[in-house]
């Protein structure tokens, strides 16, 4: 029989446990104020979404920052591979400092290296900038709060986006930094051991980690058991699900014990032919994609709410 202790233990366990967060991806100011009235903690915001995602311009940042909605931008300097050079890198932590200062509440990234293992030095990298970035301008050079440079190939052991003036020695800071949210993106469903960079997460500042399981959907790596075998390994990093989902799929995330569920609820819109040149179609891009774009759907975004609330 329950006594009232039990009782009492088991409604403060429900009580503490948050509701999962629902994180939607978006490409344009006008997708996160339909993302935040359907019921959206947060947006993700990047541009060309059809390629998976890319850093969004300094313009459209600010914009969507001004709807009020907690922005947090991908960090992706091109479409492909997570496998980044010196120079891609020096470009994305420039990017980062941009993007925080900006003022979005997060920053979203990832990298791995050639052998398809975690790149923890480059994740380092882009933690620090984040954090710099985030913190108030108020400081003098110093002999403390300096960041040491971890070890990378021959001929690129440097921070990216660094001058010598700027990789000074700095004291420590007077007052407390913004708060900032750092995520790690799907690189990690890239990974030659996905459960393997995601262990390795611990202890490099992150946040969350975005993730299918190491499969293509959520749904998956839920059947794989990959998915609730990273809720396990994270430990204090959130765990975002993310990668086709359907709402059908929420229950079973939410039972795995995610943190947050993510998508792009999405329809695509496709521009009205020229009425000047009536039959011509003339191509400014690859595979049509000049030709139609994403728009956030209130009603995915509304259905996805209401399947997280019901879970």
């Amino acid at each position: 029989m329950t006594n009232d202790a039990t009782r009492a233990s088991s409604s403060a366990d429900t009580s503490a446990r948050r509701r999962p967060a629902l994180e939607i991806a978006v490409t344009s100011a006008a997708g996160a104020v339909t993302a935040r009235d359907g019921g959206a903690d947060r947006v993700e915001l990047c541009s060309a979404l059809e390629l998976g995602g890319v850093t969004p311009s300094q313009g459209l940042v600010e914009a969507t920052v001004a709807t009020g909605v907690p922005v947090h931008a991908l960090v992706r300097c091109r479409p492909g591979g997570f496998a980044y050079d010196a120079d891609e890198l020096d470009v994305m932590v420039r990017e980062i400092r941009a993007l925080v200062r900006s003022g979005v509440a997060g920053v979203v990234v990832g990298a791995l290296r050639e052998d398809g293992s975690l790149d923890v030095d480059a994740l380092r990298w882009f933690v620090e900038a984040a954090l710099d970035a985030a913190a108030p301008p108020h400081r003098v050079a110093g002999p403390q709060d300096v960041a040491e440079t971890p070890p990378r190939g021959l001929g690129s052991a440097r921070v990216p986006g660094a001058s010598p003036l700027e990789s000074r020695p700095l004291e420590p800071r007077t007052l407390e930094p913004r708060p900032l949210e750092i995520t790690v993106h799907r690189a990690v469903d890239r990974a030659a051991d996905p459960v393997a960079a995601v262990t390795a997460l611990a202890g490099l500042g992150v946040t969350r980690v975005l993730t299918s399981g190491g499969s293509s959907t959520v749904g998956a790596g839920l059947a794989s058991g990959v998915l609730p075998r990273l809720v396990e390994v994270a430990g204090d990093v959130q765990v975002m699900a993310g990668g086709g989902v359907q709402l059908g799929d929420v229950p079973a995330l939410v039972a795995a014990g995610v943190d947050a569920v993510h998508l792009s609820a999405k329809r695509a819109r496709a521009v009205r032919a020229s009425s000047s040149r009536s039959g011509t179609t003339v191509s400014l891009g690859t595979e049509a994609s000049t030709d139609s774009w994403f728009e956030t759907d209130h009603d995915l975004v509304r259905a996805a709410r209401h399947a997280l609330d019901q879970a």
